[in-house]
Protein backbone atom coordinates (compact mmCIF):
# COMPACT_ATOMS: atom_id res chain seq x y z
CA UNK A 1 0.00 0.00 0.00
CA UNK A 2 1.25 3.58 -0.58
CA UNK A 3 1.48 4.60 2.97
CA UNK A 4 2.44 7.16 4.92
CA UNK A 5 3.13 6.55 9.19
CA UNK A 6 2.00 8.85 11.46
CA UNK A 7 4.07 7.21 13.87
CA UNK A 8 7.26 8.17 12.37
CA UNK A 9 6.01 11.41 10.87
CA UNK A 10 7.44 14.75 11.98
CA UNK A 11 7.10 18.13 11.03
CA UNK A 12 4.29 19.53 9.12
CA UNK A 13 3.05 18.25 5.94
CA UNK A 14 0.93 19.95 2.98
CA UNK A 15 -0.58 17.90 0.64
CA UNK A 16 -4.04 18.74 -1.66
CA UNK A 17 -5.83 16.03 -3.25
CA UNK A 18 -9.20 15.79 -5.07
CA UNK A 19 -10.50 14.16 -2.51
CA UNK A 20 -9.92 13.76 1.87
CA UNK A 21 -11.61 10.52 2.93
CA UNK A 22 -11.67 10.24 6.90
CA UNK A 23 -11.40 7.04 8.24
CA UNK A 24 -10.30 3.46 6.17
CA UNK A 25 -13.47 0.91 7.34
CA UNK A 26 -15.92 -0.51 5.23
CA UNK A 27 -17.06 2.97 4.30
CA UNK A 28 -14.09 4.65 3.81
CA UNK A 29 -12.39 1.57 2.15
CA UNK A 30 -15.59 1.46 -0.67
CA UNK A 31 -15.41 5.61 -1.29
CA UNK A 32 -11.95 6.00 -2.00
CA UNK A 33 -11.74 2.62 -4.14
CA UNK A 34 -14.29 4.12 -6.18
CA UNK A 35 -12.96 7.46 -6.53
CA UNK A 36 -9.29 6.08 -6.92
CA UNK A 37 -10.47 3.94 -10.03
CA UNK A 38 -12.57 7.01 -11.40
CA UNK A 39 -8.81 8.75 -12.06
CA UNK A 40 -9.25 10.75 -8.73
CA UNK A 41 -6.50 12.26 -6.35
CA UNK A 42 -7.69 10.34 -2.31
CA UNK A 43 -6.18 10.25 0.27
CA UNK A 44 -7.38 8.29 3.22
CA UNK A 45 -6.93 8.94 6.94
CA UNK A 46 -6.93 6.73 9.39
CA UNK A 47 -6.16 7.20 13.48
CA UNK A 48 -5.13 3.46 13.72
CA UNK A 49 -1.77 1.76 12.73
CA UNK A 50 -1.03 -0.43 9.54
CA UNK A 51 -0.79 -4.07 10.78
CA UNK A 52 0.36 -7.44 8.25
CA UNK A 53 -1.43 -10.77 9.22
CA UNK A 54 1.89 -11.96 10.44
CA UNK A 55 1.39 -9.12 12.87
CA UNK A 56 -2.06 -9.69 13.91
CA UNK A 57 -1.82 -10.72 18.25
CA UNK A 58 -3.08 -14.21 18.95
CA UNK A 59 -4.46 -13.33 21.85
CA UNK A 60 -7.54 -10.91 22.26
CA UNK A 61 -6.23 -8.82 24.85
CA UNK A 62 -3.24 -7.91 23.09
CA UNK A 63 -5.30 -7.38 19.84
CA UNK A 64 -7.02 -4.84 22.00
CA UNK A 65 -4.32 -3.26 23.06
CA UNK A 66 -3.77 -2.88 19.65
CA UNK A 67 -6.12 -3.08 16.93
CA UNK A 68 -9.76 -1.55 19.09
CA UNK A 69 -10.43 1.87 20.29
CA UNK A 70 -10.12 2.52 24.17
CA UNK A 71 -8.95 -1.35 24.22
CA UNK A 72 -12.24 -2.77 23.02
CA UNK A 73 -13.38 -1.16 26.62
CA UNK A 74 -15.79 2.05 25.31
CA UNK A 75 -18.86 2.08 27.54
CA UNK A 76 -21.56 4.06 26.71
CA UNK A 77 -23.76 5.73 29.83
CA UNK A 78 -27.07 4.91 30.78
CA UNK A 79 -29.19 2.38 32.70
CA UNK A 80 -27.16 0.24 32.26
CA UNK A 81 -23.15 1.15 30.80
CA UNK A 82 -23.03 -1.34 27.98
CA UNK A 83 -20.00 -1.99 26.14
CA UNK A 84 -19.66 -0.78 22.17
CA UNK A 85 -16.71 -1.85 20.17
CA UNK A 86 -14.44 -0.32 17.39
CA UNK A 87 -11.63 -0.96 15.39
CA UNK A 88 -8.69 1.34 15.56
CA UNK A 89 -6.50 -0.05 12.21
CA UNK A 90 -6.34 0.41 8.94
CA UNK A 91 -9.17 -1.44 7.58
CA UNK A 92 -11.49 -0.76 10.40
CA UNK A 93 -13.40 -2.92 11.71
CA UNK A 94 -13.18 -5.48 9.07
CA UNK A 95 -10.27 -6.39 10.32
CA UNK A 96 -11.69 -7.59 13.99
CA UNK A 97 -15.16 -8.52 13.17
CA UNK A 98 -16.65 -11.99 12.27
CA UNK A 99 -16.66 -10.85 8.68
CA UNK A 100 -20.26 -11.73 8.50
CA UNK A 101 -22.95 -10.43 5.40
CA UNK A 102 -25.79 -9.68 5.33
CA UNK A 103 -27.75 -6.97 2.94
CA UNK A 104 -29.63 -3.98 4.13
CA UNK A 105 -32.88 -5.73 4.66
CA UNK A 106 -35.65 -4.45 2.48
CA UNK A 107 -38.38 -4.03 5.44
CA UNK A 108 -36.05 -1.79 6.71
CA UNK A 109 -35.35 0.18 3.83
CA UNK A 110 -39.05 0.33 3.16
CA UNK A 111 -39.23 2.14 6.74
CA UNK A 112 -37.01 4.55 5.74
CA UNK A 113 -38.71 5.20 2.58
CA UNK A 114 -42.03 5.64 3.99
CA UNK A 115 -40.49 8.33 6.98
CA UNK A 116 -39.08 10.35 4.39
CA UNK A 117 -40.30 9.27 0.85
CA UNK A 118 -37.22 11.41 -0.72
CA UNK A 119 -35.27 8.80 0.39
CA UNK A 120 -36.50 6.30 -2.36
CA UNK A 121 -35.60 8.60 -4.83
CA UNK A 122 -32.20 9.48 -4.25
CA UNK A 123 -31.21 5.86 -3.37
CA UNK A 124 -33.03 3.70 -5.55
CA UNK A 125 -33.21 0.02 -4.58
CA UNK A 126 -32.12 -1.67 -7.78
CA UNK A 127 -28.65 0.53 -7.19
CA UNK A 128 -28.06 -0.66 -3.33
CA UNK A 129 -29.24 -4.11 -5.07
CA UNK A 130 -26.44 -3.98 -7.45
CA UNK A 131 -23.73 -2.51 -5.13
CA UNK A 132 -24.86 -5.74 -2.58
CA UNK A 133 -24.33 -7.79 -5.98
CA UNK A 134 -20.64 -6.14 -6.53
CA UNK A 135 -19.16 -6.80 -3.03
CA UNK A 136 -20.45 -10.06 -2.64
CA UNK A 137 -18.57 -10.73 -5.78
CA UNK A 138 -15.54 -8.59 -4.97
CA UNK A 139 -14.84 -10.28 -1.42
CA UNK A 140 -16.18 -14.08 -2.68
CA UNK A 141 -18.82 -13.90 -0.03
CA UNK A 142 -19.79 -17.55 0.72
CA UNK A 143 -21.49 -19.56 3.59
CA UNK A 144 -19.28 -20.93 5.91
CA UNK A 145 -17.83 -24.44 5.31
CA UNK A 146 -18.92 -27.68 7.56
CA UNK A 147 -15.52 -28.53 7.67
CA UNK A 148 -14.33 -25.25 9.24
CA UNK A 149 -17.65 -24.77 11.34
CA UNK A 150 -16.41 -26.59 14.53
CA UNK A 151 -18.67 -28.01 17.32
CA UNK A 152 -19.56 -24.58 18.27
CA UNK A 153 -21.51 -23.76 15.27
CA UNK A 154 -22.68 -27.59 14.80
CA UNK A 155 -24.30 -27.44 18.02
CA UNK A 156 -26.25 -24.16 17.66
CA UNK A 157 -27.52 -26.10 14.52
CA UNK A 158 -28.47 -28.66 16.59
CA UNK A 159 -30.47 -26.55 18.91
CA UNK A 160 -32.42 -24.71 16.43
CA UNK A 161 -33.29 -27.57 14.43
CA UNK A 162 -34.82 -29.27 17.50
CA UNK A 163 -36.89 -25.95 18.66
CA UNK A 164 -37.84 -25.70 14.90
CA UNK A 165 -36.00 -22.09 14.20
CA UNK A 166 -34.70 -21.07 10.82
CA UNK A 167 -31.04 -21.12 11.01
CA UNK A 168 -28.24 -21.07 8.53
CA UNK A 169 -24.58 -21.19 7.75
CA UNK A 170 -23.30 -17.51 8.59
CA UNK A 171 -22.02 -15.95 4.82
CA UNK A 172 -19.09 -14.63 5.65
CA UNK A 173 -15.95 -12.55 3.31
CA UNK A 174 -13.51 -15.34 4.12
CA UNK A 175 -13.96 -18.30 1.61
CA UNK A 176 -10.34 -19.30 2.22
CA UNK A 177 -11.32 -19.45 6.36
CA UNK A 178 -9.51 -22.71 7.55
CA UNK A 179 -11.22 -22.07 11.01
CA UNK A 180 -8.24 -20.73 13.23
CA UNK A 181 -11.30 -18.73 15.19
CA UNK A 182 -8.86 -15.53 15.39
CA UNK A 183 -11.06 -13.15 13.72
CA UNK A 184 -11.63 -10.92 16.51
CA UNK A 185 -7.59 -10.66 16.57
CA UNK A 186 -7.44 -9.99 13.01
CA UNK A 187 -6.47 -13.28 10.37
CA UNK A 188 -2.84 -14.11 11.05
CA UNK A 189 -3.10 -16.12 7.19
CA UNK A 190 -5.01 -12.92 5.29
CA UNK A 191 -7.92 -15.45 4.60
CA UNK A 192 -10.41 -12.94 5.96
CA UNK A 193 -11.50 -10.30 3.27
CA UNK A 194 -10.51 -7.21 5.54
CA UNK A 195 -10.87 -3.29 4.05
CA UNK A 196 -6.63 -3.24 4.20
CA UNK A 197 -6.96 -6.43 1.73
CA UNK A 198 -9.27 -5.83 -0.96
CA UNK A 199 -10.62 -2.53 -1.57
CA UNK A 200 -8.20 -0.37 0.39
CA UNK A 201 -5.12 -2.20 -1.82
CA UNK A 202 -6.78 -1.79 -4.81
CA UNK A 203 -7.52 2.09 -3.82
CA UNK A 204 -4.01 2.32 -3.54
CA UNK A 205 -2.91 0.75 -6.90
CA UNK A 206 -5.15 3.44 -8.18
CA UNK A 207 -2.55 6.09 -6.49
CA UNK A 208 -4.38 6.48 -3.45
CA UNK A 209 -2.50 7.40 -0.43
CA UNK A 210 -3.14 6.16 2.87
CA UNK A 211 -2.07 8.08 6.19
CA UNK A 212 -1.72 5.93 9.13
CA UNK A 213 -1.14 6.78 12.94
CA UNK A 214 -2.57 10.11 12.44
CA UNK A 215 -5.81 11.54 13.99
CA UNK A 216 -8.26 14.28 12.18
CA UNK A 217 -8.55 17.15 14.33
CA UNK A 218 -10.87 19.25 12.02
CA UNK A 219 -12.52 20.14 8.99
CA UNK A 220 -11.14 23.09 7.44
CA UNK A 221 -14.29 25.10 6.01
CA UNK A 222 -13.30 28.06 4.19
CA UNK A 223 -16.17 30.29 3.05
CA UNK A 224 -19.61 27.80 3.30
CA UNK A 225 -16.91 24.95 1.53
CA UNK A 226 -15.34 21.91 3.50
CA UNK A 227 -11.23 22.75 1.89
CA UNK A 228 -9.51 19.88 3.85
CA UNK A 229 -8.73 18.41 7.17
CA UNK A 230 -6.17 19.19 10.07
CA UNK A 231 -4.71 16.48 11.61
CA UNK A 232 -1.99 15.25 13.87
CA UNK A 233 0.43 12.55 13.64
CA UNK A 234 1.43 9.74 16.27
CA UNK A 235 4.83 11.00 16.12
CA UNK A 236 3.88 15.06 16.24
CA UNK A 237 3.45 15.77 12.76
CA UNK A 238 1.37 18.11 11.94
CA UNK A 239 -0.86 17.99 8.70
CA UNK A 240 -2.57 20.00 6.26
CA UNK A 241 -4.34 17.57 3.73
CA UNK A 242 -6.24 20.19 1.38
CA UNK A 243 -9.55 18.79 -0.49
CA UNK A 244 -9.94 20.29 -4.33
CA UNK A 245 -13.31 18.58 -4.56
CA UNK A 246 -14.75 17.18 -1.26
CA UNK A 247 -13.89 15.89 2.09
CA UNK A 248 -15.57 12.54 3.07
CA UNK A 249 -16.54 11.36 6.34
CA UNK A 250 -16.65 7.58 7.34
CA UNK A 251 -15.10 7.68 10.92
CA UNK A 252 -18.25 5.35 12.23
CA UNK A 253 -21.23 6.70 13.96
CA UNK A 254 -19.09 7.63 17.34
CA UNK A 255 -16.54 9.46 15.41
CA UNK A 256 -18.22 11.47 12.58
CA UNK A 257 -20.46 13.38 14.76
CA UNK A 258 -17.10 13.69 17.75
CA UNK A 259 -15.26 15.46 14.56
CA UNK A 260 -18.29 17.89 13.26
CA UNK A 261 -18.54 19.22 16.53
CA UNK A 262 -15.08 19.61 17.00
CA UNK A 263 -14.92 21.30 13.61
CA UNK A 264 -17.66 23.75 15.07
CA UNK A 265 -20.33 21.90 12.24
CA UNK A 266 -23.17 21.42 14.34
CA UNK A 267 -26.20 22.50 12.06
CA UNK A 268 -28.86 19.81 12.28
CA UNK A 269 -29.25 16.85 14.73
CA UNK A 270 -25.53 16.22 15.14
CA UNK A 271 -24.81 13.14 17.20
CA UNK A 272 -28.11 12.85 17.74
CA UNK A 273 -30.63 9.65 17.33
CA UNK A 274 -27.66 7.08 17.80
CA UNK A 275 -28.84 3.85 18.06
CA UNK A 276 -27.47 0.37 18.27
CA UNK A 277 -27.95 -3.60 18.73
CA UNK A 278 -27.23 -4.25 22.30
CA UNK A 279 -26.34 -7.96 22.75
CA UNK A 280 -27.22 -10.70 25.66
CA UNK A 281 -25.30 -13.93 25.86
CA UNK A 282 -25.50 -17.14 27.48
CA UNK A 283 -22.82 -19.61 28.45
CA UNK A 284 -23.32 -23.86 28.13
CA UNK A 285 -21.29 -26.23 29.60
CA UNK A 286 -20.98 -29.32 27.68
CA UNK A 287 -19.69 -32.87 28.45
CA UNK A 288 -17.60 -33.13 24.94
CA UNK A 289 -15.44 -30.37 24.30
CA UNK A 290 -16.28 -27.60 22.47
CA UNK A 291 -13.04 -25.50 22.01
CA UNK A 292 -14.93 -21.74 21.03
CA UNK A 293 -11.71 -20.89 20.41
CA UNK A 294 -11.80 -23.03 17.54
CA UNK A 295 -14.01 -23.51 14.37
CA UNK A 296 -14.84 -20.01 12.52
CA UNK A 297 -15.50 -17.70 14.99
CA UNK A 298 -18.99 -16.63 14.09
CA UNK A 299 -20.49 -19.56 11.71
CA UNK A 300 -23.95 -20.08 12.18
CA UNK A 301 -27.14 -17.99 12.83
CA UNK A 302 -30.46 -18.35 13.87
CA UNK A 303 -32.74 -16.13 11.41
CA UNK A 304 -36.48 -16.89 12.68
CA UNK A 305 -36.61 -14.22 15.04
CA UNK A 306 -35.48 -11.32 12.80
CA UNK A 307 -39.26 -10.39 12.87
CA UNK A 308 -39.14 -9.80 16.25
CA UNK A 309 -36.12 -7.91 16.46
CA UNK A 310 -34.04 -10.76 17.42
CA UNK A 311 -30.97 -12.40 15.73
CA UNK A 312 -28.87 -14.83 16.99
CA UNK A 313 -24.95 -15.90 16.43
CA UNK A 314 -22.57 -17.98 17.21
CA UNK A 315 -19.96 -15.85 19.83
CA UNK A 316 -15.86 -17.32 19.71
CA UNK A 317 -12.96 -16.05 22.04
CA UNK A 318 -9.36 -16.55 22.60
CA UNK A 319 -8.67 -19.04 25.70
CA UNK A 320 -7.72 -15.86 27.47
CA UNK A 321 -11.31 -13.76 27.10
CA UNK A 322 -13.38 -17.25 27.74
CA UNK A 323 -11.13 -17.71 31.20
CA UNK A 324 -11.57 -13.92 31.91
CA UNK A 325 -15.42 -14.59 32.27
CA UNK A 326 -15.45 -17.55 34.63
CA UNK A 327 -15.86 -16.68 38.72
CA UNK A 328 -14.20 -17.38 41.51
CA UNK A 329 -10.49 -17.57 42.66
CA UNK A 330 -8.52 -20.24 43.96
CA UNK A 331 -9.55 -23.67 43.34
CA UNK A 332 -12.74 -22.93 41.85
CA UNK A 333 -10.97 -20.64 39.30
CA UNK A 334 -8.55 -23.26 38.21
CA UNK A 335 -11.55 -25.83 38.52
CA UNK A 336 -12.92 -23.64 35.80
CA UNK A 337 -9.86 -23.40 33.76
CA UNK A 338 -9.68 -27.16 33.21
CA UNK A 339 -13.12 -27.21 32.05
CA UNK A 340 -12.45 -24.26 29.52
CA UNK A 341 -13.08 -26.43 26.65
CA UNK A 342 -16.48 -27.74 27.36
CA UNK A 343 -17.88 -24.24 27.80
CA UNK A 344 -19.97 -22.72 24.20
CA UNK A 345 -21.26 -18.94 24.47
CA UNK A 346 -23.75 -17.65 21.58
CA UNK A 347 -25.34 -14.67 21.73
CA UNK A 348 -28.30 -12.07 20.54
CA UNK A 349 -28.07 -9.15 19.06
CA UNK A 350 -31.36 -7.01 19.62
CA UNK A 351 -32.63 -4.64 17.23
CA UNK A 352 -33.35 -1.96 19.76
CA UNK A 353 -36.33 1.02 20.17
CA UNK A 354 -33.73 2.87 22.45
CA UNK A 355 -32.01 6.07 21.77
CA UNK A 356 -29.28 8.12 22.41
CA UNK A 357 -26.61 10.95 21.90
CA UNK A 358 -23.02 11.26 20.74
CA UNK A 359 -20.70 14.18 21.73
CA UNK A 360 -16.80 15.28 22.22
CA UNK A 361 -15.98 14.02 26.02
CA UNK A 362 -14.69 16.71 28.16
CA UNK A 363 -11.97 14.63 29.36
CA UNK A 364 -10.71 14.26 26.32
CA UNK A 365 -8.54 16.58 25.62
CA UNK A 366 -7.56 18.11 22.27
CA UNK A 367 -8.07 14.34 20.58
CA UNK A 368 -11.43 14.48 21.93
CA UNK A 369 -12.63 10.84 23.13
CA UNK A 370 -16.31 10.38 22.98
CA UNK A 371 -18.78 10.44 25.31
CA UNK A 372 -22.30 8.47 23.63
CA UNK A 373 -25.42 8.42 26.23
CA UNK A 374 -27.52 6.07 25.96
CA UNK A 375 -31.08 4.40 27.28
CA UNK A 376 -33.10 1.09 26.37
CA UNK A 377 -36.03 1.18 26.01
CA UNK A 378 -38.79 -0.98 27.95
CA UNK A 379 -39.68 -3.17 25.21
CA UNK A 380 -35.64 -3.80 24.36
CA UNK A 381 -35.61 -5.63 27.79
CA UNK A 382 -38.13 -7.36 27.11
CA UNK A 383 -36.28 -8.71 23.99
CA UNK A 384 -33.60 -9.08 25.84
CA UNK A 385 -35.31 -11.84 28.29
CA UNK A 386 -36.89 -13.25 25.22
CA UNK A 387 -33.62 -13.35 23.53
CA UNK A 388 -31.76 -15.21 26.79
CA UNK A 389 -34.64 -17.95 26.82
CA UNK A 390 -34.54 -19.22 23.27
CA UNK A 391 -30.00 -19.25 24.01
CA UNK A 392 -30.90 -21.26 27.35
CA UNK A 393 -33.14 -23.64 25.28
CA UNK A 394 -31.56 -24.00 22.36
CA UNK A 395 -28.14 -24.67 24.44
CA UNK A 396 -30.05 -27.40 26.32
CA UNK A 397 -31.53 -28.84 23.06
CA UNK A 398 -28.33 -29.29 22.17
CA UNK A 399 -27.28 -31.44 24.66
CA UNK A 400 -25.80 -28.98 27.34
CA UNK A 401 -25.64 -30.06 30.81
CA UNK A 402 -26.45 -26.77 32.06
CA UNK A 403 -26.06 -23.10 31.14
CA UNK A 404 -25.82 -19.92 32.54
CA UNK A 405 -28.01 -17.10 31.71
CA UNK A 406 -25.83 -14.17 32.98
CA UNK A 407 -29.28 -12.81 34.68
CA UNK A 408 -28.66 -11.06 37.71
CA UNK A 409 -31.46 -12.23 40.21
CA UNK A 410 -32.56 -15.00 38.19
CA UNK A 411 -30.96 -18.54 38.32
CA UNK A 412 -27.13 -18.72 38.38
CA UNK A 413 -27.62 -22.05 36.26
CA UNK A 414 -30.59 -23.58 34.82
CA UNK A 415 -30.33 -27.32 34.01
CA UNK A 416 -34.03 -27.34 32.16
CA UNK A 417 -35.78 -26.17 29.48
CA UNK A 418 -38.98 -25.47 31.53
CA UNK A 419 -36.90 -23.26 33.81
CA UNK A 420 -35.28 -22.03 31.06
CA UNK A 421 -38.72 -20.98 29.44
CA UNK A 422 -39.46 -19.09 32.78
CA UNK A 423 -36.97 -16.32 32.20
CA UNK A 424 -38.86 -15.10 29.79
CA UNK A 425 -41.62 -13.96 31.93
CA UNK A 426 -40.27 -13.97 35.65
CA UNK A 427 -37.10 -12.69 34.58
CA UNK A 428 -36.06 -8.93 35.87
CA UNK A 429 -37.18 -5.76 33.56
CA UNK A 430 -34.35 -3.75 34.96
CA UNK A 431 -32.17 -3.57 32.73
CA UNK A 432 -29.10 -3.04 35.01
CA UNK A 433 -29.70 -7.13 35.63
CA UNK A 434 -28.90 -8.06 31.65
CA UNK A 435 -24.70 -8.26 31.49
CA UNK A 436 -24.67 -6.12 27.47
CA UNK A 437 -22.31 -5.52 24.61
CA UNK A 438 -23.21 -3.68 21.14
CA UNK A 439 -21.15 -3.75 17.93
CA UNK A 440 -23.16 -1.92 15.60
CA UNK A 441 -23.38 1.89 15.99
CA UNK A 442 -25.85 3.97 13.17
CA UNK A 443 -27.36 7.09 13.14
CA UNK A 444 -26.19 10.10 14.24
CA UNK A 445 -25.78 11.95 11.37
CA UNK A 446 -28.64 10.53 9.51
CA UNK A 447 -29.83 11.28 6.28
CA UNK A 448 -32.95 12.68 5.23
CA UNK A 449 -34.58 15.76 2.88
CA UNK A 450 -35.71 18.02 6.17
CA UNK A 451 -32.33 19.67 7.34
CA UNK A 452 -34.09 20.30 11.04
CA UNK A 453 -34.08 16.48 11.34
CA UNK A 454 -30.89 15.19 9.52
CA UNK A 455 -27.75 16.18 8.92
CA UNK A 456 -26.90 15.27 5.68
CA UNK A 457 -29.30 14.97 2.22
CA UNK A 458 -30.32 11.95 0.66
CA UNK A 459 -27.79 12.06 -1.90
CA UNK A 460 -24.86 12.26 1.58
CA UNK A 461 -24.12 15.90 1.19
CA UNK A 462 -24.05 18.31 4.17
CA UNK A 463 -26.29 19.98 4.45
CA UNK A 464 -25.22 23.16 5.21
CA UNK A 465 -21.53 22.75 4.47
CA UNK A 466 -20.45 22.14 0.44
CA UNK A 467 -18.29 19.75 -0.70
CA UNK A 468 -18.48 17.80 2.69
CA UNK A 469 -20.14 14.20 2.68
CA UNK A 470 -20.49 11.47 5.17
CA UNK A 471 -20.75 8.37 4.01
CA UNK A 472 -20.46 5.67 7.23
CA UNK A 473 -23.50 4.19 9.38
CA UNK A 474 -24.03 7.49 11.01
CA UNK A 475 -26.50 8.25 8.02
CA UNK A 476 -28.68 5.60 8.48
CA UNK A 477 -31.85 6.89 9.85
CA UNK A 478 -32.64 3.31 12.37
CA UNK A 479 -30.47 0.84 13.24
CA UNK A 480 -31.27 -2.64 10.84
CA UNK A 481 -31.03 -5.69 13.19
CA UNK A 482 -28.56 -7.74 11.14
CA UNK A 483 -25.00 -7.55 10.38
CA UNK A 484 -24.01 -4.44 8.69
CA UNK A 485 -20.90 -4.34 6.72
CA UNK A 486 -22.79 -5.58 3.38
CA UNK A 487 -25.00 -2.15 4.16
CA UNK A 488 -22.73 0.03 5.14
CA UNK A 489 -20.37 -0.41 2.15
CA UNK A 490 -23.57 -0.65 -0.31
CA UNK A 491 -24.53 2.88 1.22
CA UNK A 492 -20.88 4.36 0.61
CA UNK A 493 -20.49 2.60 -3.01
CA UNK A 494 -23.40 4.96 -3.96
CA UNK A 495 -21.97 8.04 -1.87
CA UNK A 496 -19.11 7.21 -4.12
CA UNK A 497 -20.79 7.87 -7.24
CA UNK A 498 -22.83 10.84 -6.01
CA UNK A 499 -19.49 12.30 -5.71
CA UNK A 500 -18.20 11.75 -8.75
CA UNK A 501 -21.73 12.74 -10.49
CA UNK A 502 -21.74 16.35 -8.22
CA UNK A 503 -18.43 17.37 -7.53
CA UNK A 504 -16.73 17.82 -11.08
CA UNK A 505 -12.66 18.42 -11.45
CA UNK A 506 -11.69 21.53 -10.66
Amino acid sequence: MNLVDGAQLTGTEHQRYDFVVVGSGPAGATVARALARAGASVAVVEEGPAVTPEQCPEDGFSAMAELYRDLGASLTIGHPPIAYVQGRVVGGGSVINGAISWRLPRDVFGEWTAADPALAEALPWPEIEAQHDEIETDLDVVPTHPAVAGAKNSLMAAGAEALGLEHRPIARYASACRGLGRCLQGCPEGHKASMDRTYLAEACRHGAQIYCSTRVEAVNVDRGRAAGIAAVAEAGATLQLGARRAVVLAASAVQTPVLLWRSRIRQGPVGDFFQCHPGVSVAGRFAEPVRMWTGATQGHEVIGLRSEGLKIEVLGYDRALVAFRLKGVGRTLRRGVGELAHWCQWGAAIRARGTGRVRPSVWGGSGGRASVRYWLAREDVVRARRGVRVLGEMMLAAGAERVCPGVHGWHAEVCDRATMAGVEQDGPLDPTAYSMAATHLFGTCRMGSDPRTSVVRPDFRHHAVRGLYVADSSVFPSNIGVNPQTSIMAMAGLCARRLLDESPPG
